[in-house]
């Protein structure tokens, strides 16, 4: 299943990601992106703004994940 984000919100994303857990999405104006294990993959074209949003993301999903053992 791919998902089409028209707009980047890192926390939006993460919790798309952390809740199907494996597919594929895409970001208007970044680009594809691959998922597995809860986690965004390097995008094949490694340009700055992808990994940018790369590490964005997973920093979200990891305190997503913090936040529910918190709680």
């Amino acid at each position: 299943m791919l998902k089409i984000f028209k707009q980047y919100r890192p926390n939006q994303i993460a919790r798309y990601v952390k809740s199907y857990f494996r597919g594929r999405l895409f970001i208007v104006g970044v680009g594809a992106f691959e998922f597995d294990c809860g986690r965004l993959l390097p995008p094949m074209n490694r340009d700055k703004k992808a990994l940018n949003v790369l590490s964005e993301v997973n920093r979200e999903i990891q305190n997503l994940s913090a936040a529910s053992s918190i709680s």
